[in-house]
């Protein structure tokens, strides 16, 4: 399941939402780096109709016929084992482990929210220089020398360091 799919799912087990409001929340989510045209989540929103994961239903709306969709009983499981089972891209790419924290209180149970919040902790907790390599092996950080470069690697990593304390934490490790 892509993101653009865990979205549409997380935001419906919220609330009934029309294409319009769905697309608003989730650049609000991701931010405008990364918007989603109308037909890419139209395309979406016609597949899981089809396939059952979520309902629609139309109203007037200032004399205007609007589309609202819900989330279906089997979208809501779909989401929860897409959630538990989020694992390679879906938790090291940070803007879709973005996604994947957003919508964690969907799993109906702590363990499996736990669990998949220790997956993370291992990966930052292994060599997290090692996610941003060249293909030769991890980049070395120490080894740069344009100060813009050199800023954003120390953001990075105290990006990180503010995510391993709340992770540990929330973890009670």
């Amino acid at each position: 399941m892509n993101i653009v799919e865990i979205m549409t799912l997380g935001f419906l087990s919220e609330e009934p939402l029309c294409g319009y409001r769905l697309r608003k929340k989730m650049e609000q989510l991701n931010g405008y780096a990364r918007t989603f045209s109308d037909g890419t989540l139209h395309s979406v929103t016609g597949k899981f109709v089809k396939s059952g994961y979520i309902g629609e239903s139309f109203k007037v709306v200032n004399g205007r016929r609007l589309r609202e969709f819900h989330l279906e009983p089997s979208g809501r499981e779909r989401l929860i084992a897409e959630l538990k089972d989020a694992n390679g891209y879906m938790i090291t790419d940070i803007t879709k482990w973005s996604v994947v924290m957003s919508f964690l209180s969907v799993i109906p149970d702590e363990h499996s929210r736990r669990t998949v919040l220790r997956r993370r902790l291992a990966l930052i907790d292994s060599d997290v220089r090692r996610m941003y390599s060249d293909g030769e092996g991890p980049i070395n950080n120490d080894r740069l020398t344009d100060k813009y470069r050199i800023a954003i690697s120390a953001i990075h990593d105290a990006e990180i360091e503010a995510e391993r304390t709340w992770l540990k934490r929330e973890l009670d490790e």
